[in-house]
């Protein structure tokens, strides 16, 4: 039938042989790009696979007997209401290696809580030193199943070594009163392949360091960091401030501030490939929480960041005095610490004390005067003046995403 067809036509018409030669390139165009479409989809859907099955491979359950299944998520733009995410930075990790020394217990050195606030147009990354001395509740040893009683008062980085990840979380909710539904646990490898991943970090310092303990040999002024370079900015305390944790933290502090920055201003949370990458990235070298298995919900959370203004982004460290006990230890400040928890817990606007002494940060000279909408008399360097509506806790350290600050060489 397709022959006498097209000899039927090729009778009655004499030039359209050449339309039927352009009918069949674009049939043939057509079905290439069916081709190319659906196989598109099906490396899409293996590259959702593959990250799936890597982030199931290397999950931890932190959840509770009690806790509710969390809702559906069914596309990257549609995670409903706020949630808490505490990241923790393990010593002696077993991916760590022997580069960085050895420890006999792995300890969470590092430990920041993110909290997006209901309507994604805020959040806050609270830091809690290492040293902080607080109440631990009753942990079982995933490892051997063993029952671990609470204690009075330890150092919340020997939470990990007592329980676990899930120790961790369940230590930092009882000194907050917040539950944690998402939790990721980096090792020092990860941290690199991660910053990597990102392409590399600006950080500032006031004058060169060269601390030999965590390999950090940067000059003053500002560097773009990546890889080792970058964890080992990450790990220094004796090259910064005065050499305590606490200097080490606002350093950090410094590194995401510039990092959040960076990520808005070459449209990571809004390019899906981008996110994807870095999910990949994630799922293979950091060890997530069971809650985040599901790789449109790791995205989906990635994006609610967009909405947030860098003003808007408060990265504060947990209120902590010297412990009379130990000179070498913090507790909390108890009373701040309460104003802090009880405006995270309703999502009131807050912001850092601009007058606050943070150890080992100082404002960066050469930061930008352009100042966010709702601070239209800042100056350069300087924290951006609060809306009437957001509450200054005083005595509260920390900064704003905007703010641009350097770290203090220790000399």
């Amino acid at each position: 039938m397709k022959t006498s067809r097209s000899t039927e036509a090729s009778i009655k018409h004499g030039r359209q042989p050449r339309r039927g030669v352009l009918s069949t390139v674009l049939r043939a165009l057509s079905i290439v790009m069916a081709v190319v479409l659906v196989s598109g989809a099906s490396v899409a859907a293996w590259v959702v696979w593959d990250l799936a099955s890597n982030v199931s491979s290397n999950a931890i359950d932190i959840s509770g007997p009690d806790d509710t299944p969390l809702p559906a998520v069914p596309n990257i733009d549609a995670f409903e209401g706020g949630f808490n995410l505490l990241v923790v930075g393990a010593d002696n990790d077993p991916e760590q290696g022997d580069d960085f020394g050895e420890r006999e217990i792995t300890l969470n050195d590092v430990n920041m809580l993110l909290h997006v606030s209901e309507d994604h147009s805020s959040a806050v990354v609270v830091s809690f030193p290492r040293d902080l001395v607080i109440p631990h509740p009753t942990c079982v040893d995933p490892e051997t199943g063993e029952s671990n009683g609470p204690t009075r008062a330890q150092p919340l980085n020997a939470a990990f070594e007592r329980g676990g990840l899930a120790c961790v979380v369940g230590t930092i909710e009882n000194l907050t009163g917040l539950e944690i539904e998402f939790a990721a646990l980096m090792s020092f490898a990860s941290v690199v392949r991660m910053t990597d991943a990102v392409g590399g970090v600006p950080v500032c310092l006031t004058a060169p360091v060269n601390d030999p303990l965590s390999d950090l040999d940067l000059p003053a002024g500002t560097s773009v960091v990546s890889g080792e370079t970058a964890l080992a900015f990450l790990r220094t305390r004796h090259g910064v401030g005065d050499g305590s944790d606490l200097s080490r933290i606002a350093s950090q502090q410094q590194y995401i501030s510039s990092l959040v920055r960076t990520i808005k201003s070459n449209d990571t949370l809004t390019d899906v490939t981008k996110l994807y990458s870095l999910a990949q990235v994630a799922a293979k070298h950091v060890n997530l929480s069971t809650s985040l298995t599901n790789v449109t919900r790791m995205v989906a959370m990635a994006r609610t960041l967009v909405t947030v203004d860098l003003d808007k982004l408060n990265l504060i460290q947990y209120p902590v005095m010297d412990d009379p006990n130990n000179r070498n230890r913090v507790v909390p400040l108890q009373s701040l610490a309460d104003q802090l928890f009880e405006r995270i817990a309703t999502d009131a606007p807050f912001a850092p004390d601009p007058n606050a002494n943070r150890t080992g940060v100082e404002a960066d000279p050469n930061a930008p005067a352009t100042p966010p909408a709702d601070a239209p008399d800042a100056t350069p360097g300087a924290t951006p003046v609060p809306t009437p509506t957001t509450d200054v806790i005083e005595g509260l350290q920390g900064q704003t995403a905007f703010d641009q600050t350097c770290s203090v060489a220790n000399r």
